[in-house]
């Protein structure tokens, strides 16, 4: 079974990074959508350190990724990257789900 999401290298080592700078190994990066923003829904990250009946689980790199049940069905195939350039640096998600996004790349539609 393919992985609900690619979490690249990039992304994985600056989450694991932040981890380390937190003193705390049990954290781990989960990933949700909800309702809000521009386009109707929005992207958001947190650290958690429980992992909840309806989850899913990935890892990449020794850094673990939690997903809810809700969030899954809109981040199926998603890729989510750490981009550092001249803007500046920021978590970004590719999502072949969204049909539309906002400007500001943090909401989208589907």
């Amino acid at each position: 079974m393919p992985p609900p999401l690619i979490f690249t290298d990039n992304a994985a080592a600056k989450v694991k990074n932040l981890i380390d700078e937190e003193g705390n190994a049990d954290l781990k990066l989960r990933v949700f959508v909800q309702g809000g923003g521009c386009s109707g829904f929005q992207y958001g990250f947190t650290f958690d350190d429980v992992v909840n009946e309806d989850d899913t689980t990935m890892e990449k790199n020794g850094v673990s990724l939690l997903i809810d049940a809700m969030s899954y069905q809109y981040l199926m195939g998603a890729e989510i990257d750490y981009k550092e350039d001249i803007e500046g640096s920021q978590f970004v998600i590719k999502n072949p789900n969204a049909t539309s996004t906002c400007g500001c790349g943090s909401s989208f539609s589907v």
